[in-house]
């Protein structure tokens, strides 16, 4: 249903120096701990060494507050998390809203793991690795550093770090419902037989690969036939493997991981990592977990400041899914491409630096104040604040600045580039079944070391080809924002019924050229033409509605308006509408009859039993799907469809005319009536940013001119800086209280002599930086 965004990013977003969490347990429980001071108002048994493998939750007061928000929540879950932390001095904590209450969430959250970072003595590492996998925009989770009171006593600074559970799948990739395995030491994926079965086996008291969504049935067919093709595959057809694997984001992954120095990962430590089997996609995806043992912190031995790019993972024992993938040429060479954008884009010290010492800066107080940081290495304030810049010695190898320069010399030193074919993936089509004259709207996905590839969808209809459809990154060809990588365009509408056929194809300047499906046109994807479906259209929907239209009951609920732009009665009672374009029979349309240009307002509120006109399920305002679907013997044919970003209050999202193929905000929504005629409204309301962004400067390269535009959530002090390559600064663009809305700075060529530079945007717990070049 409607998130409050402000709520949800202070959860689980930037952190902030006035939030804080405290946790009250039972008033039934007595409470020691090994510090006297605590001794006499924590919980014995919770934080009793003898406990420390427990997962019992204790009941507990739970209350947030940052200042602004002061929310209260009675009978949650408490217990210990972790692994060796569970043995420290400082533990770490699970928070779980729905144990004695079913169902229960807060803000969409059902669980927060709340880290007492014992290893780290900066306390900052895993949030900075959890900030460069969401930048790069790897599904990964989201922190933010927090006070932490246990029965109103101070128990230190923590980072709260996001769930990976059914929410947080259903958050990223829009479902819920496929198996998400948590995989830890001794997690090495390696063959053990054809009997799924045997992939259950116990290391000390939990499952090796823990089965945590569908564990009713229990299955674990599909994590056999993932590891048995990784064994069985041959080299020569490795690339196969993408079809049941995300390849390209786990390279992503390896990048980031071999900078960070995470070692404690699958590739060194056969630990520490999930896999979510995607229904919509049909492959594996892999998702880094727990990132403290990161940035130079050590116990095993080698210097991870130095070590090999290339041979990063154990000496001695077989790590396949990572061997069998580099030993690709084309892959090790699209490693190397990520490894290389990251350590000129957002790992050097330009960029780095200035947001940790922003960070640095806001949390200094809460960890003066942490006396429960000192009991498990003696770390001092002192410590803290030099473990910045210096090496502690013991298991802190390296100063927190000074590995991240280390690391960034000794990958640029290693590194073997070679030009790599252009990057082609996340096709989109729709719709999937068309009707005779309907265009296909197709956006894809291409990265290159080329900034301008060429990209073009090459189809054929019934066996005939057809001249190519060229696909654009502008921000006018339906493919997003201009320089996002997503390119856009339409196959023309087609006034013969049958199928067409096509493929997306994309060459760079060097002539290296990449095809996707990768065995076009061998392969290609297809449409049906003419296919007798209705012409039913989601017309407009509101996916957060505060006062706008209320129910039959006076509830202000999501809706979402379907129109009938055929020239005939449609009856609804065979047709199906999802929110998840995966489980297209979620809920079956009422049994009515639609007249032409009829119009049907069904409410989207989690509430069935309230009417035929009341679903399931919700919207979310932070985005997802709508799906029309028809059952076409076992399969089902989508009748229209469409996925949604963040959403407003109050703000519908509409066709411009109904049924038209544009869309548009509406401040006046029109539920129940024309969108194109009088009620149809401009965007003219003032539309605020949901979140802090830096875009990519244009035109880039540029001369003698760039515009930097950038967007501000609330009212906010925003700088914005210029540096050079060496991390100094050039000038500030800009230094003043902003209120939320878009901006642009501009930047001119006066003074400054052709190369690379770095912007950068600071804000209220925001840091973003970008890359710029200038040629003179």
């Amino acid at each position: 249903g409607p998130t409050d965004a402000a709520h949800l990013d202070a959860i689980a977003g930037c952190g902030g120096d006035r939030i804080r969490w405290i946790v009250c347990t039972s008033d039934t429980l007595e409470h020691a701990n090994g510090a006297a001071a605590l001794a006499e108002r924590t919980g014995a048994e919770i934080l009793d060494p003898a406990n420390a493998e427990s997962d019992h939750e204790f009941p507990a007061r739970f209350i947030f507050d940052n200042g602004a928000i002061l929310d209260t929540l009675e009978n949650v879950g408490f217990r210990l998390r972790g692994n060796t932390s569970r043995y420290s001095r400082k533990k770490s904590f699970k928070v779980s809203f729905n144990t004695f209450e079913r169902g229960r969430k807060y803000y969409g959250f059902e669980k927060l793991n709340i880290n007492g970072e014992h290893n780290d003595p900066s306390i900052i590492r895993s949030k900075l690795c959890w900030d460069m996998f969401n930048e790069l925009g790897l599904v990964s989770s989201r922190a933010n550093h927090v006070r932490l009171y246990v029965n109103e006593v101070y128990y230190g600074l923590y980072i709260n770090v996001e769930h990976i559970d059914e929410n947080f799948l259903r958050d990223r990739y829009g479902n819920n419902n496929g198996n998400l395995y948590k995989c830890l030491w001794p997690a090495d994926l390696e063959y053990l037989g054809g009997n799924p079965d045997l992939y259950k086996f116990m290391s000390g008291n939990r499952r090796t690969y823990e089965l945590k969504t569908n564990t009713d049935r229990d299955d674990y067919t599909d994590l056999a036939f993932l590891i048995a093709n990784l064994r069985f595959i041959p080299d020569s057809l490795m690339t196969e493997f993408e079809k049941i694997f995300n390849v390209d984001d786990f390279l992503r992954v390896l990048a980031v991981d071999v900078a960070i120095g995470n070692w404690d990962n699958y590739w060194f430590n056969k630990n520490n990592f999930y896999l979510y089997n995607n229904p919509e996609s049909g492959v594996f995806d892999y998702l880094p977990y727990d990132l403290d043992n990161t940035f130079g912190i050590d116990w095993v031995g080698p210097d991870w400041g130095n070590r090999d790019i290339y041979a990063w993972g154990h000496d001695s024992e077989a790590r396949r899914l990572v061997s069998k993938i580099l030993a690709v040429q084309e892959y090790r060479d699209r490693y190397s491409y990520y490894l290389n954008k990251l350590v000129n884009s957002l790992f050097l010290p330009a960029v780095m630096f200035p947001g940790i010492d922003a960070i640095h800066t806001m949390i200094t107080p809460a960890a003066a104040e942490d006396t429960v940081r000192t009991l498990d290495y003696g770390y001092t304030l002192d410590d803290f604040n030099n473990s910045y810049d210096l090496p502690l010695g013991g298991h802190v190898e390296y100063g927190l600045k000074p590995y991240i320069i280390t690391r960034r010399n000794a990958i640029l030193a290693q590194l073997q580039l070679n030009d790599i074919p252009p990057i082609v993936k996340n096709v989109r089509f729709a719709p999937e079944n068309a009707r005779t004259n309907q265009p296909i709207s197709v956006r894809v996905f291409v990265e290159d070391e080329d900034p301008n590839p060429a990209v073009e969808v090459q189809y054929e209809i019934n066996g005939l080809p057809q001249t190519p459809v060229l696909l654009f990154d502008d921000g006018l060809h339906q493919d997003g924002q201009a320089g996002d990588l997503v390119y856009g365009g339409r196959i023309p509408a087609v006034s013969d019924t049958g199928t067409v056929r096509f493929f997306i194809s994309a060459s760079d300047g060097g002539g290296r050229q990449s095809t996707l499906p990768r065995k076009a046109p061998g392969e290609q994807f297809a449409v049906r033409i003419g296919l007798d479906v209705p012409g039913l259209y989601i017309n407009e929907f509101m996916a957060s509605n505060d006062t706008t239209i209320a129910d039959e009951f006076g509830d202000f609920d999501d809706w979402i308006e379907i129109y009938n732009g055929d020239s005939t009665a449609v009856w609804l009672g065979d047709l199906f509408l999802t929110d998840n374009l995966s489980n297209p029979d979620k809920w079956a349309l009422p049994d009515t009859t639609l007249a032409p240009g009829g119009y049907l307002l069904i409410w989207a509120d989690d509430e069935a039993g309230q009417g035929p006109t009341h679903t399931t399920y919700k919207l979310s305002a932070d985005g997802e799907e709508i799906g029309i679907f028809k059952a076409e013997g076992s399969d089902f044919v989508v009748i229209d469809s469409l996925t949604f970003g963040a959403q407003q209050t109050d703000i519908s999202y509409g066709r411009t005319a109904d049924g038209g193929p544009d869309w548009q905000f509406f401040s006046t929504p029109t539920p129940g009536r024309n969108n194109g005629g009088v009620n149809g409204v401009e965007n003219d309301y003032p539309v605020y940013p949901r979140s802090f962004t830096l875009e990519q400067n244009y035109p880039n390269p540029f001369n003698p001119a760039t515009t930097i535009r950038f967007s501000v959530a609330r009212s906010s002090w925003v700088k914005i800086r210029l540096y050079d390559v060496l991390g100094r600064e050039i000038r500030v663009l800009l230094d003043k209280n902003l209120t939320p809305g878009s901006y642009s700075v501009r930047l001119g060529s006066e003074g400054l002599a052709s190369g690379v530079y770095l912007y950068t945007l600071q804000a209220e717990g925001f840091f973003g930086a970008k890359k710029l070049l200038l040629l003179k």
